[in-house]
């Protein structure tokens, strides 16, 4: 077999030219694709069989997400200067920068939600298609890598589905993880090749991860400098070349998130949105993480223990393990038929930057366990809005996901094709059943109250406020109404996000007398014009729970206008 390799002071070998023959199809792409759908059905299950009534609805976070979505497509047609401005939290501005952007999760999912389907709707189709074209974007780099299909379906699915994301059904910023994979590609050519294009590709899918999520971007700037650092002895007798490249893919993917970095600097400023060492250190991963699954398999055989206190699992399967490490030493045993450096192959290159990016996931995912972190607190500021820095473990799923696909690639080239052929399917079943948490059991979604369809209605402005309104260390209680809220899109005084204004905190002293005058008062004060009470909640927070609701009857203030299901009640609130 004939290797291309790039010779001292000529340009390097086109992509293409792999360390295997590519042997590819556009019919190879889309059985893959459907392939990695397929996936995404099972290891979701039963979600696809009801994805109208099955939902995460029992979580806050899925709720807040599903508003996201559903926002975007709501006020990107309508006024996309305002974008940020979401309904709730009013008056608080910017309040969309509270959380991650989601804008092209929402873009994906916005014509079903154009057509007249749920937000919940909307959310599990978006949660299903994240997952397969993450699957997929892995699956096309290592294909391409290594020129062998099972190899790229290995990479890609272990990427997708793993202990890590089928923990985090409620997060599509978490699902969604597609752009790093396809940004490790453009990264790759451009240290292969160094053209224009694809420094521009590699922009595209920058700006792709910045406008799903501020940990997507965070994350993606790590891969590229720990790729670049790796491979520097590779690419740094062109360094001019290569660094003025780069240097267009960061110009072109900074100007490309002016538009979402201004919503998130206001914030940061006017909100204080910024995260402290002390903030991460609550969520950072602890080395035992490494070790657990929360696959079925794995759980019932050894994993359950590591489990009694929360923790974020990172182990990436026993298949995945084996074959990266072999990746490794088969790669470190080649070396020793290749003693030239500058004659080393791009297979070898690869599967360093491979390590380096999965060491470097492992090593911040500690968060301020090592010193590593704090040190790049300080040198890249974008981190200090991250909080939750465990989630750094998805750098290390990728490189390792990577390297069992260079692994499987290695030991199928060393069988006849009938054996590989059956090796390939057994190891790829065997690793996503390694990885296998499904089936998910589903909350039911009876729809958004009729009522609110009702406050969609009513004449404008309409500003809202839903009794009861939480303190700010209950504000995920709020989620549902957040989710409500999109049947009429009305300001919305509750909220939840990853951040709480300071005029949340304010508001709820202010109403917590509700029904009395002062906190009647305080909400004409803020131009609350309506007030929805949900007496189901009320009794869980007022020990004087009939008498509650008789003052509310009795208020001269208080008009009602409608009873919905639970006895929700809306009211028009008077001067």
């Amino acid at each position: 077999m004939q290797y291309i390799v790039p010779e001292p002071g000529r340009s390097p070998a086109p992509p293409v030219a792999q360390y295997w023959p590519l042997m590819t199809s556009s019919r190879q792409r889309w059985a893959a694709g459907a392939l990695c759908l397929l996936l995404a059905i099972v290891h979701t299950w039963p979600l696809a069989t009801a994805p109208r009534t099955l939902s995460r609805t029992d979580n806050g976070d899925a709720l807040l997400n599903a508003w996201i979505l559903a926002w975007v497509a709501h006020q990107l047609p309508r006024a996309p200067a305002r974008l940020f401005d979401g309904n709730i939290f009013h008056p608080a501005r910017d309040t969309l920068a509270f959380s991650e952007p989601l804008i092209v999760p929402a873009l994906i999912g916005a014509p079903v939600r154009w057509l007249g389907g749920s937000p919940v709707l909307v959310f599990n189709l978006t949660l299903i298609l994240g997952f397969a074209l993450t699957a997929w974007a892995g699956f096309v780099v290592v294909r391409q890598w290594t020129g062998r299909m099972a190899a790229g379906l290995l990479a890609g699915s272990m990427f997708a589905f793993n202990t890590h994301t089928l923990t985090r059904l409620a997060h599509i910023q978490g699902i969604h993880a597609w752009g790093l994979p396809l940004a490790l590609l453009a990264a790759d050519r451009l240290l292969v090749s160094a053209r224009v294009r694809d420094a521009l590709w590699l922009a595209l899918w920058m700006a792709a991860m910045a406008y799903t999520s501020g940990y997507l971007a965070v994350f993606g700037a790590v891969l590229v400098a720990v790729a670049l650092g790796a491979r520097l002895p590779w690419w740094w007798r062109r360094a001019p070349l290569v660094l003025s490249r780069v240097a267009l893919a960061a110009s072109a993917a900074g100007l490309a998130v002016v538009p979402l970095y201004l919503p998130y600097r206001r914030v940061a400023l006017e909100q204080g949105m910024v995260r402290s060492l002390d903030d991460v250190a609550a969520f950072s991963a602890p080395l035992e993480g490494y070790l657990a699954s929360a696959g079925r398999l794995h759980y019932a055989l050894w994993s359950e223990p590591l489990f009694r206190r929360p923790l974020d699992a990172f182990f990436p399967g026993l298949i995945v393990v084996a074959l990266a490490m072999a990746a490794v030493a088969w790669t470190v045993a080649r070396r020793q038929d290749q003693p030239d450096p500058t004659k080393a192959d791009l297979t070898r290159q690869r599967i360093v930057m491979l390590v380096a990016i999965a060491a470097a996931g492992l090593v911040l995912s500690l968060g301020t366990q090592t010193p590593l972190y704090g040190w790049v607190f300080e040198l890249f500021p974008p981190i200090r809005g991250l909080r939750a820095a465990a989630r750094f473990g998805n750098l290390f799923l990728l490189g390792m996901s990577a390297l069992a696909g260079f692994g499987l690639a290695m030991l199928l080239s060393r069988m006849p094709a009938r054996r590989a052929a059956v090796v390939a399917a057994v190891a790829i079943a065997l690793a996503n059943a390694e990885s296998l948490r499904a089936p998910f059991a589903y909350a039911r979604f009876d729809g958004i109250p009729n009522i609110y369809s009702l406050v969609a209605r009513l004449p404008g402005p309409v500003v809202l406020v839903e009794i009861p309104f939480y303190p700010p260390g209950a504000a995920f209680a709020n989620a549902a109404y957040v989710l409500n809220s999109t049947a009429h899109f009305w300001p919305l005084l509750n909220g939840y996000s990853g951040y709480i204004p300071d005029s949340y905190s304010t508001l709820a002293r202010d109403f917590a007398s509700f029904p009395d005058q002062p906190a009647l008062d305080a909400m004409r004060r803020a131009g609350v014009t309506h007030v929805m009470v949900h007496p189901s909640r009320l009794d869980r927070h007022t020990p004087s729970h009939a008498q509650l609701l008789a003052r509310v009857a009795a208020s001269p203030r208080l008009e009602r206008l409608a009873v919905g299901r639970e006895g929700i009640t809306l009211y028009r609130l008077h001067p």
